[in-house]
């Protein structure tokens, strides 16, 4: 029986040449791949890292992997798509999601947590270079580790002083923190072998780089 359900889209991988697995988080599946149908006129901004879109989902009595097809946009993210800055967190931000969310699995309020996340980062006008380290440490929270200043420092024991600020302060206050390129590169390394720990595997997440170039 064919569903209609709301998706975010965490990544794609090619399958063939008119077909990939539309890897995604949803509320119904939790982290789940899906066969797609691509074509010619297919556009590719549906699949962009975090895009807000619905499915209908034909499950395969005969295979893990369900078929996706109808798919449209939720919501167009006109203030990530139009911002190379705010594109290139939310890759950041997916890679984190692909690594850390295996398939199959399906925290409770992850998907509504992760779908503010991205509908803030959208309606922010402005520059916020710090959104990411509070989407880290946000995600933390939303996968059942609520990071404290104890469990932290062990990770990032040369940003106390900063890390004791940012645990307490409200979500505008945060994005405003004063804060050098490298102290957000450190801050979200740290965070992402703190997540590791906690998951027992490294999370080895290329994107970091790009995060690095950004915060230069």
């Amino acid at each position: 029986m064919t569903e209609n359900i709301n998706l975010i889209v965490l990544g794609t991988t090619k399958f063939g040449e008119n077909a990939c697995v539309l890897h995604t988080l949803s509320r119904e599946h939790g982290r789940r791949g899906f066969m797609l149908r691509v074509g010619k006129k297919t556009s590719q901004a549906l699949f962009s890292p975090l895009s807000l879109i619905e499915a209908d989902i034909v499950p395969n009595p005969k295979s893990q992997l369900w078929t996706a097809k109808n798919v449209t946009a939720r919501h167009p993210l006109n203030g990530i798509r139009s911002s190379m800055t705010k594109n290139s967190m939310t890759m950041f931000m997916s890679e984190v999601l692909l690594r850390a969310v295996h398939e199959g699995m399906a925290e409770d309020g992850i998907y509504e947590w992760l779908e503010n996340s991205v509908v803030t980062l959208d309606s922010f006008e402005g520059p916020v270079p710090n959104y990411p380290i509070r989407f880290l440490l946000e995600m933390a929270s939303a996968m059942g580790f609520r990071p404290s200043r104890e469990d932290l420092l062990p990770f990032a024991p040369e940003h106390r002083e900063l890390l004791e600020k940012l645990l307490e302060a409200p979500l505008a206050e945060f994005l405003m923190m004063p804060m050098k390129g490298e102290q957000r590169n450190s801050l979200c390394e740290s965070l992402v072998n703190y997540l590791g720990f906690h998951l027992d595997f490294p999370l080895k997440v290329q994107s970091l780089a790009v995060l690095r170039e950004l915060y230069r």
